[in-house]
């Protein structure tokens, strides 16, 4: 089947009885045994549920893995799968990563023991020369939020076989519709679903997706025993969500185009981040490993934080807010609002200046949108 089929009908013919077109949502906390060997194959929801199980299998079919967990958030699919580690293990992370995973690293995991290395991975000898004895993980973020780098993902998945270390690719910014990371080879993929797979800024969730059995059967217990699981309402709305994935994501991109494009001839405006643009350093790489280019884009003003806060809050259908990926246009300040977490100087280095505005592209016309930024910025 194509993808927008699979989206459509992934995890939904479950219901026997009276054959809703529909996933049920199975609410129940527990579930009654046969007898004390033998149940329905679920026995409490913390560890299985049917609904969760549908969202799970339409995931698992859509990106091309083993196996599924899906999680509460987005930042507790990335905690689940950052639990395979160990004390000791280094991990190499892209610098300009998303603030909410620097701050689970840097202020969290190497309290515990984990040893974190935060480079440029567009950079690949800065990669290499950040390799130790203990590196068992390459963290890949492509492309990058907020700069929209692109990371080669055939470069990434060599340098980490070559030393016997594993990938694991944040597709958020994508979603499986427009990046496949693990027919590249990378092992491990994790989304926050309440972005661009749900796409309707009702929901909290995550995923981590496996392309291994055996690295799915260990996530499944990780997710289970640290009780990261979503709940059956959720893993509904999700799975009610994905099935537009592929229109959304194809009306947002092209519009996230024209806007990029729209923004580049301003003359307020300094630079702006879009794969999509020819002038993006990545932009041949991300022809070949994307579908196309995605609705995130980011810009810096000729100014300074005065035209950011006016840009910002003038904008009449950008909402200013956190959060990407919903049929609604925002637009923020990383600064102060996703990339918070991170260290001035972490941000200094990750490229992040006082004059970026970071904006999600929605489904309202482009016309819209391209005006309502014009004004903003006048």
């Amino acid at each position: 089947m194509q993808f927008e089929t699979k989206c459509i009908h992934g995890g939904v013919h479950k219901d026997q009885q009276y054959n809703s077109v529909t996933t049920p949502i199975y609410a129940s906390s527990t579930f009654s045994w046969y007898d004390l060997e033998k149940n329905t194959g679920y026995d409490y929801t913390r560890s299985g549920n049917p609904t969760r199980k549908a969202l799970e299998e339409n995931l698992t079919d859509l990106e091309g893995g083993k196996g599924c967990s899906a999680t509460s958030s987005g930042m507790s699919a990335i905690h689940c799968a950052m639990s395979l580690f160990s004390p000791g293990d280094h991990i190499i992370v892209p610098v300009d990563v998303y603030g909410g995973t620097f701050r689970l690293f840097d202020r969290f995991l190497k309290e515990k023991g984990l040893q974190f290395s935060f480079v440029d991975m567009t950079d690949h000898s800065a990669i290499r020369a950040a390799l130790t004895p203990q590196t068992k993980c390459l963290w890949i973020e492509t492309p990058s939020n907020p700069l929209l780098k692109v990371v080669d993902l055939d470069a990434m998945v060599s340098i980490a076989r070559e030393h016997g270390a594993i990938t694991i690719c944040d597709n958020t910014f994508l979603s499986p519709y427009l990046q496949r990371p693990l027919e590249f080879g990378v092992d491990i993929v994790v989304h926050s679903t309440t972005k661009y797979i749900n796409g309707h800024s009702d929901v909290v969730g995550g995923c981590v997706i496996s392309a291994k059995e055996e690295h799915a059967v260990k996530i499944a217990w990780l997710c289970n025993a640290l009780g990261l699981a979503c709940s059956p309402f959720d893993a509904w709305l999700v799975l009610r969500g994905v099935k537009t994935l592929g229109c959304r994501m194809e009306a947002q991109q092209a519009s996230a185009g024209k806007i990029a494009r729209f923004l580049s001839d301003h003359p307020r405006v300094r630079h702006v981040f879009y794969p999509g643009l020819e002038t993006h350093p990545q932009h041949e790489l991300a022809r070949r490993q994307q579908k196309g280019f995605g609705a995130m884009l980011s810009f810096e003003v000729e100014g300074d934080r005065t035209l950011v806060e006016q840009v910002c809050t003038r904008t009449r259908l950008f909402d200013m807010a956190i959060s990407v990926g919903g049929i609604e246009s925002l637009i923020s300040f990383p600064t102060t609002m996703s990339h918070a977490s991170m260290s001035a100087e972490a941000r200094v280095a990750a490229g992040i200046s006082d004059r970026l505005i970071r904006v999600s592209v929605g489904l309202e016309h482009v016309d819209d949108l391209m005006a309502d930024l014009n004004q903003a910025l006048a």
